[in-house]
């Protein structure tokens, strides 16, 4: 018996056929300028992202003020001009211990 190495892979690439379109690229792609087309995507996200997060930001409308601080005070147009704050409910805390129990 002759000592082989284990392939790995799959074995050889076979011929396939042509006229086969595939968006992912169909067999075997790797395309030389995957990375740049990698980050033509993020890009793309990335804008879509903060477009859609500034659209609903400048949309953003609180009808009553939070109890606790909250992450849209830093970017929300109510906050910002003083128009709106956090609501002090401190006074609704149980002043009362709570019974220990045994």
């Amino acid at each position: 018996m002759i000592p082989t190495q284990p392939r790995l892979g799959g074995g050889a690439q076979y011929p396939y056929p042509k006229e086969v379109w595939s968006p992912a690229g169909g067999w075997w792609t790797r395309p030389a300028n995957w990375r740049a087309n990698t980050a033509y995507v993020a890009l793309g996200i990335s804008l879509a992202a903060w477009g859609i997060f500034n659209y609903s930001a400048e949309k953003e409308w609180r009808h009553a003020p939070p109890t606790r601080p909250i992450p849209s005070q830093m970017w929300a147009k109510q906050f910002k001009t003083g128009e709106l704050a956090v609501k002090d409910e401190s006074h609704l805390k149980a002043s009362v211990p709570l019974a220990e129990h045994h």
